[in-house]
């Protein structure tokens, strides 16, 4: 390797220590889902980018969901997985397999994360009421046992971060009347996230980040404010199947998540060159006021 490429990574080490400095000690909730879980190798860089961020300084907890593999195995069962508007109806079948699906997914991550020397405890929305919920109608129309979260038990996670640990959390939760309930994995890291003040918010998905352009991947936006995405809203830039995504961005920072990141978990070590360089790979949305990084604004 010649000097000049010894310097770059240097650069990039360099590039990084404002963010490190500005988030250290910081809670960041990462929502960890999509094709990303379905190979093993993007598994593991997930997996190392946030143990990075626990090493460097960060409070991370993962939410992560398991709709695909959910669905393969119902369809191994010989049942047909349904949706209504994006929602899956789960009937008492359905949770069971939902439940026992994520919860194998969720050990495999509390492996992958201790192998590389970080103490992780994987837990469930039912374990100390961590999330409660009533069920969720989705446009008026009953799904079965899908939860809407009515409350989040955050000291159990504050708990954990004070003792050191990374939590993992699987999206299952309970009404109060000690029903089990399915619960949109995107759903649970927001309201996650807005019961622990996080600094940030990282949705891992299948797509670049925002688009300007719908139909144009080279459009997206680096970073916006609160106010910009509700523009892009009314303009119907943003619809479709990232629109409950930004809804759910903004009523996270409306409750005091400070910035959301939505990133492309499909692209190796992702969430570092998201949150640690300067010009980022996905969109990050911000509060109105808030003071916007150098994004990619000044030609390199």
């Amino acid at each position: 390797m010649g000097m000049e490429k010894w310097i770059e990574k240097g650069n990039v080490l360099i590039e990084a220590l404002p963010y490190i400095q500005r988030f250290n000690r910081k809670v960041i909730v990462v929502k960890y889902g999509g094709s990303a879980m379905l190979d093993k190798e993007f598994m593991m860089n997930v997996i190392q980018d946030v143990t990075l961020l626990k090493l460097v300084g960060f409070k991370p907890i993962i939410v992560h969901g398991g709709g695909k593999a959910i669905s393969a195995y119902i369809e191994k069962l010989g049942m047909t997985p349904k949706f209504i508007n994006g929602l899956r109806v789960t009937d008492e079948e359905t949770l069971e397999v939902a439940e026992m699906v994520l919860s194998s997914v969720n050990k495999q991550l509390v492996s992958q994360v201790e192998s590389l020397g970080v103490r992780a405890i994987g837990i469930s929305g039912k374990d100390g009421a961590l999330l409660t919920c009533k069920k969720k109608l989705s446009d008026g129309e009953d799904i079965g046992y899908v939860g809407e979260i009515i409350k989040v038990n955050a000291d159990i996670l504050f708990d954990l971060l004070e003792k050191d640990f990374l939590p993992i959390v699987m999206p299952i939760g309970m009404d109060e009347n000690f029903h089990g309930y399915n619960i949109n994995a995107d759903d649970a890291a927001s309201a996650i996230a807005k019961a622990v003040k996080a600094n940030k918010l990282a949705f891992l998905t299948d797509t670049e980040g925002v688009y300007l352009d719908p139909n144009d991947p080279k459009t997206v936006i680096s970073e916006m404010t609160v106010s910009e995405a509700h523009e892009l809203i009314k303009s119907g830039a943003i619809a479709g199947g990232m629109l409950p995504k930004i809804n759910n961005c903004i009523e996270a920072i409306e409750q005091g998540v400070s910035r959301v990141h939505i990133i492309d978990g499909r692209i190796l070590h992702s969430i570092l060159l998201e949150i640690f360089t300067n010009k980022g790979i996905g969109t990050a949305i911000l509060e109105d006021g808030q003071e916007k990084f150098y994004r990619g604004e000044i030609d390199d």
